[in-house]
């Protein structure tokens, strides 16, 4: 593929710290590629740079001639008195073209997302629709590389939806930065990882998110085995440099040398390694054995006229996890008040255990004062929390969420929206509950602090219900979907892609069961009974052991090369060996999975 864009081995300071050391970085027509990156790893500067709104402090940069780069920040900048039409016409003065190619381009990219009424101010717009106007700006101006930073914020699953269509069928590159790993995972074909933990300061892999996701685990688990073996390699060179040569021989000098070498190499590894720090995110569950924590007897709810649901029952029990989804405007938001107790509905029954503790994460209505300093916000009573029914000082506290102590002085608004988000995570984590109301918990939170927040949720000893436009979490975390048409219709589905074809079909079928537990065990009822155990499953049966045990060796092998020092010495080589291990570990869990799948068929 032709070459549009490169940089190489440009370098980038803020202040005393160097946000890129020698990073390189290829762009080719057609290119997918998904950045990300922990928070402050320089995703968005990246993409500044490239789009030429800052300048790196060195390198090489190159722009194929006749390129046209399009770059689309977070915040859009759109005139709230102009509507989407005049904002798409304004897009296309600075454009070397004629009135009716404007024209043309315009109705064109007005059709195709979707605006139903094209004279609309922007100031009537949603946050959602506000991004698609952004979105259909840059569109007009038929780039060759568009670049994208977080273009899913404020759009809902049906937005996200129709983005990916845009994307999956452009005729132009694109770099996209976002959080969303389902999306990564639809729209991408290669995944760009920022980070210091990197030799070349990033890792790449030609795949979606979730092949590279296992790419990346093999790869630091790797780095960490390449330090122990240097580690040991560099206590034996000490011991023999303790004992002190006799003679400064040229044999002897040249080990001191070769040790020198080692311990640069040893420091360089450690540091990376020293690099993967994630939040410690773990919420406090009051551990109360009440097997029905809350239950909803055929509650409705209307606001202005408008009916958002009706008849809904379910119970919330310790274990379950409930998604909520539907557009916004649906009632999502009104339901959790009504199971906070914020508002009643307006028929129906919602009995609560007694003495029930719910804590709620809103990042609507938990508001941040932007002069209060971290320290306050982290711990208001003073230098300690108490977690857990133990004090920790707020230092220890604040670095359980990646803060240094430098930061505890710095007030609120000169942190990212991330920080932000793990600050209200972090008071949330202050109060013990049986039930979690999260709000869009996941918004601004990068890949391995949403990572750590699946894994604390999965723990949660209580019930949760989570409203979010995050489908990777989704499709983990919870194991029911509460779905709003809309129109005052509901229906309980077992996940999220249930859900979503349920919504294509615009809810043709509305009947659902009154208990998510019930749609749970019927669904899997009846997939059972559409197997029967016959000669050739037998078959397979019988031979699945012996393949189990040969995968299993070839993994074995494979996982001895990850520790041979001409391996661990050589990045290429190292790569493809994690390539072989990732798919050998692919192969033993199928088959271990299938060998599960044969047992209960035959116990059936």
């Amino acid at each position: 593929m032709t070459l549009l864009f490169s940089y190489k081995s440009i370098y980038k300071t803020y202040g005393e710290e160097a946000l890129f050391e020698d990073l390189s970085l290829n762009i080719k027509a057609d290119e997918r590629l998904g950045l990300i990156g922990g928070n402050g790893s320089g995703k968005s500067t990246l993409l500044r740079l490239m789009a030429g709104e800052a300048a790196a402090d060195s390198g090489e940069k190159y722009l194929k001639q006749f390129t046209k780069l399009v770059y689309l920040p977070q915040e859009d900048r759109l005139d709230p008195d102009k509507t989407i039409e005049q904002i798409l016409f304004d897009g296309l003065l600075d454009e070397d073209i004629d009135e009716q190619e404007r024209y043309f381009r315009v109705k064109r990219i007005l059709g195709k997302c979707g605006f139903e009424n094209e004279h609309l101010k922007c100031s009537q717009l949603s946050g959602g629709w506000h991004k698609r106007v952004a979105i259909a700006r840059s569109l007009c101006l038929e780039p060759d590389i568009l670049l994208l930073d977080e273009p899913t914020n404020h759009l809902d699953i049906k937005g996200i939806l129709w983005l990916e269509d845009i994307l999956k069928n452009s005729k132009f590159a694109f770099v996209v930065v976002s959080h969303d790993r389902a999306f990564l995972e639809n729209v991408c074909q290669r995944i760009v990882e920022l980070g210091k933990c990197y030799p070349e300061g990033l890792l790449t892999l030609n795949s979606g998110y979730i092949k590279f996701s296992e790419y990346r685990e093999n790869f630091l688990e790797s780095q960490l085995k390449q330090e122990e073996i240097l580690s040991n390699k560099m206590r034996r060179e000490t011991e023999w440099l303790h004992q002190g040569a006799k003679a400064r021989t040229t044999k002897a000098k040249y080990r001191i040398d070769q040790a020198e070498k080692l311990r640069l190499e040893l420091s360089m590894i450690r540091n990376r390694n020293r690099q993967t720090g994630t939040v410690n995110i773990d919420f406090d569950s009051t551990e109360r054995k009440t097997k029905q924590l809350l239950i909803c007897k055929d509650i409705s709810k209307s606001i202005n006229g408008k009916k958002l649901f009706e008849n809904i029952n379910l119970k919330l029990m310790p274990g379950t996890r409930l998604g909520l989804m539907g557009e916004n405007g649906s009632g999502k938001t009104t339901f959790m008040t009504i199971l906070e107790n914020r508002i009643a509905p307006d028929s129906g029954i919602v009995n609560r255990a007694e003495n029930l503790k719910i804590a709620v994460f809103d990042q609507n209505r938990t508001k941040l004062d932007p002069d209060m300093t971290l320290k306050d916000a982290l711990s208001p009573a003073g230098e300690s929390v108490i977690y857990k029914g133990r004090s920790l000082h707020v230092v220890s506290w604040a670095k359980k969420f990646l803060f240094t102590p430098s930061q505890l002085s710095l007030p609120i608004r000169r942190l990212s929206g991330g920080e932000k988000a793990r600050i209200l995570i972090a008071n949330l984590m202050l109060q013990p509950a049986d039930i979690l109301l999260l709000d869009e918990p996941t918004n601004d939170l990068d890949i391995p602090s949403l990572e750590v927040l699946e894994e604390s949720l999965l723990e949660f000893a209580g019930a949760v219900v989570l409203v979010s436009h995050d489908r990777f979490l989704m499709d983990r975390v919870c194991n029911s979907i509460l779905y709003f048409d809309g129109k005052g219709g509901s229906g309980i589905f077992a996940d999220y892609r249930q859900c979503l074809n349920q919504q294509k079909n615009d809810l043709k079928d509305n009947q659902s069961p009154s208990n998510f537990e019930l749609s749970s065990k019927e669904k899997t009822k009846e997939k059972r009974n559409t197997q029967t155990f016959s000669y050739k499953h037998k078959f397979e049966l019988s031979q699945i052991e012996d393949k189990i045990l040969k995968a299993e060796s070839e993994l074995t092998a494979i996982q001895a090369q990850t520790g041979e020092p001409e391996i661990m010495g050589n990045p290429e080589e190292l790569a493809k060996v994690c390539i072989l291990l990732q798919k050998a570990q692919e192969e033993v869990d199928a088959l271990y999975a299938r060998w599960e799948e044969l047992e209960k068929l035959k116990g059936l």
